[in-house]
Protein backbone atom coordinates (compact mmCIF):
# COMPACT_ATOMS: atom_id res chain seq x y z
CA UNK A 1 0.00 0.00 0.00
CA UNK A 2 2.88 2.06 0.68
CA UNK A 3 4.43 1.42 -2.33
CA UNK A 4 1.06 2.02 -4.28
CA UNK A 5 0.90 5.33 -2.49
CA UNK A 6 4.08 6.64 -3.20
CA UNK A 7 3.98 5.93 -6.42
CA UNK A 8 0.32 7.80 -7.58
CA UNK A 9 2.19 10.59 -6.11
CA UNK A 10 5.20 9.72 -8.12
CA UNK A 11 2.81 10.30 -11.05
CA UNK A 12 1.20 13.21 -9.90
CA UNK A 13 4.20 15.36 -9.67
CA UNK A 14 5.16 14.17 -13.19
CA UNK A 15 2.26 14.52 -14.50
CA UNK A 16 1.91 18.12 -12.63
CA UNK A 17 5.50 19.33 -14.14
CA UNK A 18 4.44 17.93 -17.74
CA UNK A 19 0.65 19.75 -16.91
CA UNK A 20 2.15 23.34 -16.20
CA UNK A 21 4.53 22.87 -19.15
CA UNK A 22 2.33 22.33 -21.49
CA UNK A 23 -0.08 24.94 -20.18
CA UNK A 24 2.59 27.83 -20.42
CA UNK A 25 3.33 26.83 -23.87
CA UNK A 26 0.11 26.73 -25.15
CA UNK A 27 -0.94 29.88 -22.62
CA UNK A 28 1.92 31.76 -25.06
CA UNK A 29 1.33 30.97 -28.00
CA UNK A 30 -2.40 31.77 -27.15
CA UNK A 31 -0.86 35.19 -26.16
CA UNK A 32 1.00 35.60 -29.25
CA UNK A 33 -2.31 34.91 -31.63
CA UNK A 34 -4.08 37.19 -29.09
CA UNK A 35 -1.39 39.78 -30.03
CA UNK A 36 -1.54 39.33 -33.72
CA UNK A 37 -5.24 39.57 -34.12
CA UNK A 38 -5.92 42.46 -32.24
CA UNK A 39 -3.48 44.32 -33.86
CA UNK A 40 -5.05 43.34 -37.45
CA UNK A 41 -8.76 44.09 -35.48
CA UNK A 42 -6.90 47.68 -34.97
CA UNK A 43 -4.76 48.19 -38.42
CA UNK A 44 -1.77 47.28 -37.34
CA UNK A 45 1.01 44.55 -38.08
CA UNK A 46 1.45 43.79 -34.79
CA UNK A 47 4.33 41.19 -33.79
CA UNK A 48 5.06 37.57 -34.38
CA UNK A 49 2.95 35.22 -32.87
CA UNK A 50 6.29 33.63 -31.21
CA UNK A 51 6.75 37.28 -29.32
CA UNK A 52 5.77 35.72 -25.89
CA UNK A 53 8.41 33.09 -26.25
CA UNK A 54 11.19 36.00 -27.28
CA UNK A 55 9.90 37.77 -24.59
CA UNK A 56 10.47 35.02 -21.74
CA UNK A 57 13.93 34.35 -23.00
CA UNK A 58 14.76 37.94 -22.93
CA UNK A 59 13.86 38.46 -19.17
CA UNK A 60 15.67 35.38 -17.93
CA UNK A 61 19.04 36.47 -19.35
CA UNK A 62 18.50 39.97 -17.68
CA UNK A 63 19.47 40.95 -14.02
CA UNK A 64 16.39 41.13 -11.22
CA UNK A 65 17.00 44.45 -9.24
CA UNK A 66 15.52 44.49 -5.92
CA UNK A 67 15.09 48.29 -5.52
CA UNK A 68 15.74 49.97 -2.36
CA UNK A 69 13.68 50.40 0.78
CA UNK A 70 11.63 47.14 -0.50
CA UNK A 71 10.89 44.05 1.58
CA UNK A 72 13.55 42.11 0.00
CA UNK A 73 12.12 38.64 0.64
CA UNK A 74 8.77 39.28 -0.51
CA UNK A 75 9.10 41.31 -3.24
CA UNK A 76 11.21 38.28 -4.52
CA UNK A 77 8.72 35.46 -3.06
CA UNK A 78 5.55 37.43 -4.61
CA UNK A 79 6.11 36.34 -8.60
CA UNK A 80 6.96 32.48 -7.60
CA UNK A 81 4.02 32.55 -5.41
CA UNK A 82 1.94 33.77 -7.61
CA UNK A 83 3.38 31.36 -10.67
CA UNK A 84 2.79 28.60 -8.64
CA UNK A 85 -0.86 29.57 -7.56
CA UNK A 86 -1.54 29.85 -11.18
CA UNK A 87 0.16 26.56 -12.14
CA UNK A 88 -1.94 24.88 -9.28
CA UNK A 89 -5.39 25.87 -11.60
CA UNK A 90 -4.29 23.69 -14.14
CA UNK A 91 -4.42 20.67 -11.66
CA UNK A 92 -7.75 20.88 -10.87
CA UNK A 93 -9.28 21.64 -13.91
CA UNK A 94 -10.63 19.57 -16.78
CA UNK A 95 -7.58 19.43 -19.40
CA UNK A 96 -7.44 18.56 -23.40
CA UNK A 97 -11.49 16.25 -22.81
CA UNK A 98 -9.85 14.19 -19.83
CA UNK A 99 -10.78 14.21 -16.03
CA UNK A 100 -8.57 16.94 -14.36
CA UNK A 101 -4.80 15.43 -12.63
CA UNK A 102 -6.71 16.40 -9.05
CA UNK A 103 -9.80 15.36 -9.63
CA UNK A 104 -10.67 13.71 -6.78
CA UNK A 105 -9.20 16.58 -4.37
CA UNK A 106 -11.20 19.58 -5.44
CA UNK A 107 -13.86 20.65 -7.30
CA UNK A 108 -15.40 24.76 -8.39
CA UNK A 109 -15.57 25.82 -5.48
CA UNK A 110 -11.85 25.25 -4.79
CA UNK A 111 -11.24 26.65 -7.97
CA UNK A 112 -12.92 29.96 -7.23
CA UNK A 113 -10.98 29.97 -3.98
CA UNK A 114 -7.75 29.39 -5.52
CA UNK A 115 -8.26 31.93 -7.94
CA UNK A 116 -7.82 34.25 -5.39
CA UNK A 117 -4.18 33.30 -4.38
CA UNK A 118 -2.51 34.72 -7.52
CA UNK A 119 -4.03 38.18 -7.23
CA UNK A 120 -3.25 38.31 -3.56
CA UNK A 121 0.48 37.60 -3.97
CA UNK A 122 0.33 40.22 -7.12
CA UNK A 123 -0.60 42.80 -4.93
CA UNK A 124 1.81 41.40 -2.25
CA UNK A 125 4.71 42.04 -4.57
CA UNK A 126 3.26 45.56 -5.27
CA UNK A 127 3.21 46.70 -1.71
CA UNK A 128 7.05 45.24 -1.29
CA UNK A 129 8.02 47.35 -3.67
CA UNK A 130 8.01 50.47 -1.80
CA UNK A 131 7.33 52.46 -5.15
CA UNK A 132 3.99 54.43 -4.90
CA UNK A 133 3.14 53.70 -8.21
CA UNK A 134 2.79 49.86 -7.15
CA UNK A 135 1.04 50.64 -4.17
CA UNK A 136 -1.50 52.48 -6.28
CA UNK A 137 -1.35 49.26 -8.56
CA UNK A 138 -1.94 46.91 -5.43
CA UNK A 139 -4.74 48.71 -4.22
CA UNK A 140 -6.90 48.69 -7.47
CA UNK A 141 -5.91 45.18 -7.70
CA UNK A 142 -7.86 44.42 -3.95
CA UNK A 143 -10.26 46.58 -4.99
CA UNK A 144 -10.60 44.72 -8.53
CA UNK A 145 -10.08 41.34 -6.71
CA UNK A 146 -12.99 41.79 -3.95
CA UNK A 147 -15.57 43.42 -6.69
CA UNK A 148 -15.07 40.37 -9.09
CA UNK A 149 -15.65 37.82 -6.49
CA UNK A 150 -19.21 37.87 -5.69
CA UNK A 151 -20.17 37.26 -9.38
CA UNK A 152 -18.03 35.00 -10.69
CA UNK A 153 -19.00 33.15 -7.14
CA UNK A 154 -23.03 33.59 -8.24
CA UNK A 155 -22.65 32.23 -11.57
CA UNK A 156 -20.45 28.77 -10.52
CA UNK A 157 -23.33 28.38 -7.25
CA UNK A 158 -25.99 29.07 -9.72
CA UNK A 159 -24.71 26.27 -12.02
CA UNK A 160 -23.87 23.62 -9.43
CA UNK A 161 -27.31 24.75 -7.41
CA UNK A 162 -29.38 23.39 -10.43
CA UNK A 163 -27.26 20.86 -11.35
CA UNK A 164 -27.62 19.40 -7.93
CA UNK A 165 -31.58 18.94 -8.83
CA UNK A 166 -30.69 15.90 -10.81
CA UNK A 167 -27.86 14.07 -9.70
CA UNK A 168 -26.79 12.70 -5.41
CA UNK A 169 -22.95 13.51 -6.49
CA UNK A 170 -21.43 16.33 -5.72
CA UNK A 171 -22.77 18.96 -8.30
CA UNK A 172 -19.53 21.37 -7.82
CA UNK A 173 -17.29 18.22 -9.07
CA UNK A 174 -16.19 18.62 -12.97
CA UNK A 175 -16.76 14.76 -13.30
CA UNK A 176 -21.01 15.73 -12.86
CA UNK A 177 -20.68 18.96 -14.77
CA UNK A 178 -19.43 16.99 -16.97
CA UNK A 179 -22.34 13.97 -16.99
CA UNK A 180 -24.86 16.31 -16.51
CA UNK A 181 -24.01 19.62 -18.56
CA UNK A 182 -26.61 22.64 -17.76
CA UNK A 183 -27.99 23.03 -21.76
CA UNK A 184 -29.80 19.21 -21.00
CA UNK A 185 -31.34 19.92 -18.03
CA UNK A 186 -32.98 23.41 -18.19
CA UNK A 187 -35.90 24.70 -20.16
CA UNK A 188 -36.32 27.53 -22.14
CA UNK A 189 -36.12 30.33 -19.14
CA UNK A 190 -33.10 28.00 -18.11
CA UNK A 191 -31.33 28.26 -21.42
CA UNK A 192 -31.39 31.91 -21.00
CA UNK A 193 -29.84 32.21 -17.63
CA UNK A 194 -27.68 29.69 -18.37
CA UNK A 195 -26.38 32.48 -21.55
CA UNK A 196 -26.39 35.35 -18.54
CA UNK A 197 -24.22 33.05 -16.63
CA UNK A 198 -22.02 32.13 -19.42
CA UNK A 199 -22.04 35.74 -20.05
CA UNK A 200 -20.93 36.53 -16.75
CA UNK A 201 -17.84 34.57 -16.37
CA UNK A 202 -16.63 35.75 -19.49
CA UNK A 203 -16.66 39.35 -18.44
CA UNK A 204 -15.13 37.88 -15.26
CA UNK A 205 -12.23 36.01 -17.54
CA UNK A 206 -11.72 39.34 -18.96
CA UNK A 207 -10.89 40.76 -15.07
CA UNK A 208 -9.03 37.89 -13.86
CA UNK A 209 -6.70 38.00 -17.18
CA UNK A 210 -6.47 41.73 -16.25
CA UNK A 211 -6.66 43.09 -19.84
CA UNK A 212 -8.30 46.05 -20.97
CA UNK A 213 -10.45 47.75 -20.37
CA UNK A 214 -9.82 45.70 -16.43
CA UNK A 215 -6.36 46.54 -16.64
CA UNK A 216 -6.29 49.14 -13.83
CA UNK A 217 -3.57 47.59 -11.62
CA UNK A 218 -0.83 48.27 -14.57
CA UNK A 219 -2.42 51.01 -16.02
CA UNK A 220 1.33 52.22 -18.37
CA UNK A 221 0.09 55.18 -19.30
CA UNK A 222 -1.22 56.43 -15.73
CA UNK A 223 0.73 54.56 -13.01
CA UNK A 224 3.88 53.56 -15.34
CA UNK A 225 3.33 49.95 -15.07
CA UNK A 226 1.62 49.50 -11.71
CA UNK A 227 2.88 46.65 -9.44
CA UNK A 228 5.41 45.60 -11.82
CA UNK A 229 7.09 49.16 -12.12
CA UNK A 230 9.93 48.08 -9.95
CA UNK A 231 9.73 44.34 -11.29
CA UNK A 232 12.44 43.09 -13.97
CA UNK A 233 14.62 39.91 -15.29
CA UNK A 234 13.97 36.67 -13.58
CA UNK A 235 11.12 38.19 -11.44
CA UNK A 236 9.06 40.02 -13.86
CA UNK A 237 9.43 36.93 -16.06
CA UNK A 238 7.61 34.99 -13.19
CA UNK A 239 5.06 37.56 -13.26
CA UNK A 240 4.24 37.37 -17.02
CA UNK A 241 4.28 32.94 -17.03
CA UNK A 242 1.55 33.77 -14.14
CA UNK A 243 -0.23 36.08 -15.85
CA UNK A 244 -0.90 33.82 -18.88
CA UNK A 245 -1.17 30.26 -17.37
CA UNK A 246 -3.93 32.09 -15.26
CA UNK A 247 -5.70 33.64 -18.12
CA UNK A 248 -5.51 29.79 -19.83
CA UNK A 249 -7.09 27.96 -16.70
CA UNK A 250 -9.73 30.68 -16.07
CA UNK A 251 -10.68 29.96 -19.83
CA UNK A 252 -10.73 26.17 -19.41
CA UNK A 253 -12.57 26.85 -16.17
CA UNK A 254 -15.39 28.43 -18.74
CA UNK A 255 -15.07 25.78 -20.92
CA UNK A 256 -15.58 22.83 -17.90
CA UNK A 257 -18.93 24.76 -16.49
CA UNK A 258 -20.47 25.16 -20.02
CA UNK A 259 -18.93 23.38 -22.43
CA UNK A 260 -17.97 20.23 -21.21
CA UNK A 261 -18.57 17.67 -24.21
CA UNK A 262 -16.32 16.09 -26.67
CA UNK A 263 -16.15 15.40 -29.83
CA UNK A 264 -15.06 11.86 -29.97
CA UNK A 265 -18.51 10.61 -29.40
CA UNK A 266 -20.25 12.74 -31.76
CA UNK A 267 -17.62 11.26 -34.82
CA UNK A 268 -17.76 8.03 -33.91
CA UNK A 269 -14.29 7.40 -32.55
CA UNK A 270 -13.71 5.07 -29.65
CA UNK A 271 -10.13 4.21 -30.14
CA UNK A 272 -8.39 5.51 -27.10
CA UNK A 273 -5.40 7.23 -28.49
CA UNK A 274 -7.65 8.77 -31.19
CA UNK A 275 -10.41 9.94 -29.09
CA UNK A 276 -7.71 11.37 -26.90
CA UNK A 277 -5.83 13.36 -29.62
CA UNK A 278 -9.74 14.90 -31.11
CA UNK A 279 -10.81 15.79 -27.32
CA UNK A 280 -7.27 17.59 -26.40
CA UNK A 281 -7.67 19.19 -30.29
CA UNK A 282 -11.57 20.22 -29.42
CA UNK A 283 -10.50 21.43 -25.85
CA UNK A 284 -8.32 23.55 -27.52
CA UNK A 285 -10.35 25.40 -29.83
CA UNK A 286 -13.28 25.90 -27.38
CA UNK A 287 -10.44 27.23 -24.70
CA UNK A 288 -9.00 29.68 -28.03
CA UNK A 289 -13.31 30.52 -28.93
CA UNK A 290 -13.43 31.82 -25.34
CA UNK A 291 -9.94 33.59 -25.13
CA UNK A 292 -11.00 35.29 -28.38
CA UNK A 293 -14.66 36.25 -27.04
CA UNK A 294 -13.69 37.54 -23.93
CA UNK A 295 -9.93 38.80 -23.98
CA UNK A 296 -9.40 39.66 -27.81
CA UNK A 297 -12.53 41.20 -28.55
CA UNK A 298 -13.51 43.37 -25.21
CA UNK A 299 -9.79 44.91 -25.15
CA UNK A 300 -10.10 45.83 -29.18
CA UNK A 301 -13.50 47.26 -28.42
CA UNK A 302 -13.21 48.90 -25.30
CA UNK A 303 -10.87 51.58 -23.71
CA UNK A 304 -9.28 50.98 -19.87
CA UNK A 305 -12.33 51.84 -17.30
CA UNK A 306 -11.68 54.06 -14.33
CA UNK A 307 -11.41 52.26 -10.85
CA UNK A 308 -14.36 53.11 -10.00
CA UNK A 309 -16.22 52.12 -12.97
CA UNK A 310 -14.44 49.04 -13.23
CA UNK A 311 -15.66 48.05 -9.88
CA UNK A 312 -19.34 49.37 -10.50
CA UNK A 313 -19.20 46.86 -13.77
CA UNK A 314 -18.22 43.77 -11.13
CA UNK A 315 -20.35 45.00 -7.77
CA UNK A 316 -23.47 46.19 -9.44
CA UNK A 317 -23.63 45.52 -13.17
CA UNK A 318 -22.37 42.23 -13.02
CA UNK A 319 -24.05 41.04 -9.68
CA UNK A 320 -27.20 42.35 -10.83
CA UNK A 321 -26.85 40.41 -13.93
CA UNK A 322 -25.90 37.31 -12.38
CA UNK A 323 -28.83 37.22 -10.19
CA UNK A 324 -30.99 37.64 -13.08
CA UNK A 325 -29.62 34.48 -14.39
CA UNK A 326 -30.20 32.61 -11.06
CA UNK A 327 -33.74 33.88 -10.85
CA UNK A 328 -34.67 32.67 -14.86
CA UNK A 329 -32.98 29.24 -13.69
CA UNK A 330 -34.62 28.55 -10.37
CA UNK A 331 -38.42 29.76 -12.03
CA UNK A 332 -37.31 27.39 -15.01
CA UNK A 333 -36.97 24.46 -12.50
CA UNK A 334 -40.30 25.70 -11.14
CA UNK A 335 -41.81 25.16 -14.11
Amino acid sequence: MNLLGENIWINITIGSAILVFIGGVLGMLYRGIDRKLVAHMQGRVGPPIVQPFRDVQKLLMKESIIPDGAISWLFKAAPLVCLITSALLLLYIPMFGQKALLSGFGDALLVVYLLILPSLAFAAGGFASSSPYATVGAQREMVLLMSLEFPLAVAVVSLGWRIGFDTAANPFMFSTIAEHPIWSLVGPLGVIGSLILLFTLLVATSGKGAKVPFDVAEAETEIAGGILVEYSGRNLCLFYLADIIKAFAVSALVVALFIPYNLSPLVGIGAPVPAGIVDGLFFLVKVFVVMFISISVIRTAMARFKISQASWVYIIAMTFISLVGLILIAVDSMV
